[in-house]
């Protein structure tokens, strides 16, 4: 509920059902943006774990042990490191889990930053909500099967705290010209 971008929604049951098998077919396609706390390792790289229900808070979602949750697969790029302080990523979900990105980006140990529920408790930044955005979306008409895409420009706040660290860390605002501009 804390995401900004694209959300869909089915109309009917035909519609549900047809969404919800392009998810389970990896033939939907969801890309999410989101700083993160810290410097991640590696410059792209695949998580692969099962998430359910935490074991101590049942509003959150957790990595179990294996077979013990539902498979989760999320894939990550870097597109910008700001120091040792905060890493842009580009992640692009191959299932759909509850929280996925959030519980991902935490089990990395880079939680998303200014996420109440998976950050860290002492946040760096102030911001209305995690910095986690839904820009991208491609799927098949329900009805007429015809492939279609949608994207969202990063809200403002979102580029406003970008913006500072660019100036604070010397990188050029412009990079992020594809995401920030409708």
């Amino acid at each position: 509920k804390d995401t900004t971008g694209l959300l869909v929604v089915a109309k009917n049951d035909k519609a549900h059902v047809s969404l919800a098998g392009q998810i389970a077919q990896k033939t939907c396609k969801r890309t999410y943006y989101a700083l993160l706390e810290g410097n991640l390792k590696t410059d792209n790289g695949r998580v692969v774990t099962d998430i359910g229900r935490h074991p101590n808070d049942r509003l959150k979602m957790a990595v179990l042990p294996d077979g013990e949750g539902k498979i989760a697969i999320t894939d990550y790029e870097v597109v910008a490191r700001f120091g040792a302080e905060f890493t842009l990523c580009k992640f692009d979900l191959q299932t759909g889990r509850t929280h996925q990105i959030r519980v991902h980006a935490k089990h990395l140990g880079h939680p998303v930053a200014c996420d109440p529920v998976y950050g860290y408790k002492k946040q760096k930044l102030k911001a209305d909500g995690q910095l986690l955005h839904a820009q991208r979306l491609e799927l098949s008409h329900p009805t007429t099967k015809e492939r279609m895409v949608f994207t969202a420009p990063l809200p403002t706040p979102f580029c406003e705290i970008l913006r500072k660290l660019c100036r604070q860390y010397d990188v050029d605002f412009t990079v992020f010209d594809d995401i920030t501009k409708g």
